[in-house]
């Protein structure tokens, strides 16, 4: 099989699995709402950053990388 088609299938597959587990595990782990990220809300006007998701969000994507690239013997 081609390669290129390997990579496209395991990145749905991958992107499914993710999409059902941030559906069904969002009442048990508050991404979006935890401590660190910032939210500013006046009468007309609300702001907000996520920083802390995106960091935990871009700590456990590297992390799920460098073991897949272990994992593979590269």
């Amino acid at each position: 099989m081609n390669p290129i088609a390997k990579l496209l299938i395991g990145s749905g597959a991958l992107l499914i699995a993710f999409g059902l587990l941030w559906q069904l595990g969002g009442k048990y782990l508050p991404l979006g709402r935890l401590p660190g990220d910032i939210v500013i809300e006046k009468e007309h006007f609300q702001f907000y950053f996520p920083i802390a998701t995106s960091i935990l969000v871009s700590v456990i994507g590297s992390l799920i990388l460098y073991l897949i690239r272990i994992f593979n013997g590269k």
